[in-house]
């Protein structure tokens, strides 16, 4: 399988790097499914790393229906991506009704060329998978990053596999979300060829305990998320 890793950080980066993953997938703020890394980050991982590197542009939490100016952002970030030589791009548009915006997914597929384009857990909102499988493949997207419509792609596995089975011909299906040690076997059993996940664990930064809290308390503030060292070897090693 090929194993791409949710990268949040250098550190993440470099440890993905150094287990043997074939790609990151970079991105901040996991907490909120994640949004645009910075140019700094970017920028860095580039110069220092070798990994073939996918960079998730999405300008803000929420939702995937975006403002004209939101994606006149997206189209920028996209040029940037492709400056600093990353080899690929995952976004995606939606509607008000979660529909896919087939034109606004269908420019930055055309503008990210010849990077390969996977349209991200948006997927997962829409009313007709189906439906919107047909709608990509024609567009000519390269992958799909799905939980199979669920919170956890071990409980979206039966559908995952009804994708795999009716489109993985002639576009990647990629399970993500909650794959972990314990179920990775899983989606290899069912065929799958790629799969994406982060083996992230807290690692303590801090000692004092923080004036206010910027999450509300929804956060450990003392602690940053890092994809392991160890974790991605051990589910690298049983997949491969």
């Amino acid at each position: 399988m090929i194993v791409e890793i949710c990268a949040n950080s250098f550190e993440s980066a470099r440890n993905a790097q150094e287990a043997g993953a074939d790609r990151i997938e970079l991105c901040a703020e996991l907490g909120v499914g994640g949004t645009t890394p910075t140019y700094g980050l970017l920028k860095k991982i580039k110069e220092e790393l070798t990994i073939e590197v996918s960079v998730l542009l999405r300008p803000r939490s929420g939702n995937f229906t975006y403002s004209s100016a939101e994606f006149d952002i997206l189209k920028k970030d996209i040029e940037l991506c492709k400056e600093l030589g990353c080899e690929g791009i995952v976004a995606g548009v939606l509607n008000a009704d979660n529909t896919l915006d087939v034109e606004r997914t269908k420019e930055l597929i055309e503008l990210s060329k010849p990077l390969h384009f996977t349209f991200h857990r948006a997927l997962d909102w829409v009313p007709d998978v189906h439906e919107t499988m047909q709608q990509l493949i024609t567009l000519g997207c390269d992958r799909v990053l799905t939980s199979g419509q669920q919170p956890k792609a071990i409980l979206g596995i039966d559908l995952l596999t009804s994708l795999h089975q009716q489109y993985g011909e002639k576009i990647t299906i990629m399970p993500g979300s909650g794959i972990n040690e314990e179920n990775i076997l899983k989606f290899k059993e069912r065929g799958f060829k790629e799969i994406h996940f982060s083996a992230s664990k807290p690692v303590h930064v801090l000692d004092a305990e923080p004036r206010i809290s910027f999450s509300g308390g929804q956060q450990d503030e003392k602690t940053v998320s890092v994809s392991n060292l160890e974790i991605i070897k051990r589910m690298i090693k049983s997949v491969k």
